[in-house]
């Protein structure tokens, strides 16, 4: 008993480190606001490559674009993202001072610090996997949206969770967009690889591998987790087959990219990518099922190395179908439409308002 209770302070121990990874920074408020408005999306400082914060700093350069003074609110003075090419405007907390006129954007992961955001600005946030909604809450620790003006997801399914769990709660779905220019099919047929990004899901993934066991007898298997964006796409277009392994996503952007760069995908869905896979060219598996996963693997493979080109055609269907419906347009539309709408209440200046109503048109 007495190891039980130790082993359940060390996770205690652990959760709470966990919570504070996602404390927000010191935020210091202005008493009064000026004449400017300016939107800040507070980002946590991560080195490594994360699709969410890549989503952080696209709607930061999709709104400076459109005449909305915007920037990355970053935790430490000189932090930013170093992985991806970028000339998004980022700031620090320690150099900003909001004024109730700023709107600060506050993603899902600080869920367990909203009651210590500061009185000001208004708040809205930007909530891109609602299955982390009340993931790290402390024991009894209550989570709400209450200060909240309006939420951004990026999936219809993030939206039905978080309208069902806040019904008061004003929530708009700006999607995610794909980069078809970076990902895109190389030339040629790839080499026998199988790429996959198994953070997620290690011992699933485990399990599959062993289930194909000689099946993968001359293939490659690689993962792209942890790698440069640029990397990336070069391994997914050189890649015919990808396994994906999501768990409770809020859109599934590993996997989209892969069928954006020609990619015959296999695996999980993960709810929210469910609206990505179409079984007439990927392979959606029940989620946990890995005999399902490890069978239509084989599947795929049998066909590569027979067929080859049948299998690429199907990845080229799902590289259409990614590429015209999670366009960078779409994304910036939306988007500007949210902030049009947010903005256009509550005595929000002109100066700001015109740009946004002009280029949502």
């Amino acid at each position: 008993m007495a190891a039980g209770r130790a082993r359940a302070a060390l996770g205690g121990i652990g959760a709470e480190r966990a919570r504070r990874r996602f404390r927000p920074p010191a935020l210091k408020v202005a008493e009064r606001g000026g004449a400017e408005r300016t939107v800040y999306y507070l980002c946590p400082d991560h080195a490594t490559p994360s699709g969410g914060v890549r989503a952080i700093y696209r709607h930061v350069d999709l709104l400076n674009e459109a005449g909305v003074d915007a920037a990355v609110l970053h935790h430490r003075s000189g932090f930013s993202c170093r992985w991806f090419e970028h000339s998004t405007r980022v700031v620090s907390a320690s150099a900003v001072r909001l004024s109730p006129r700023d709107v600060l954007v506050v993603p899902e992961i600080y869920g367990p610090y909203f009651d210590q955001l500061p009185e000001g600005p208004r708040l809205v946030a930007f909530n891109q996997n609602a299955y982390l909604t009340f993931a790290r809450l402390a024991p009894g620790q209550e989570l709400t949206y209450r200060r909240f003006e309006a939420a951004m997801t990026v999936s219809r399914d993030s939206a039905e969770y978080l309208r069902f769990a806040f019904p008061g709660l004003d929530v708009a779905v700006v999607p995610n967009s794909i980069d078809g220019d970076l990902f895109h099919p190389g030339g040629g047929l790839p080499p026998r690889r199988l790429a996959m990004m198994p953070r997620k899901r290690r011992e699933e993934a485990d399990q599959i591998l062993r289930l194909l066991g000689s099946r993968l007898e001359g293939w490659e298997v690689v993962e792209i987790d942890g790698r440069p964006e640029a990397e990336v796409a070069t391994l997914l277009r050189e890649s015919p087959i990808f396994l994906a392994l999501g768990r409770q996503e809020g859109f599934g952007l590993p996997a989209a990219e892969a069928m954006a760069s020609g990619c015959f995908v296999v695996g999980f869905p993960g709810f929210g990518g469910r609206e990505l896979f179409d079984p007439q060219c990927s392979a959606p598996v029940e989620d946990g099922d890995v005999l399902g996963a490890a069978v239509r693997l084989a599947d795929a493979i049998e066909v590569y190395e027979t067929r080859p080109s049948e299998l690429c055609e199907a990845g080229m269907r799902a590289r259409r179908r990614i590429v015209e419906a999670w366009t960078p347009e779409g994304q910036r539309r939306s988007l500007l439409d949210f902030f049009a709408g947010l903005l256009g209440t509550g005595g929000a200046s002109s100066a700001l308002l015109d740009p946004l109503v002009v280029e949502s048109k």
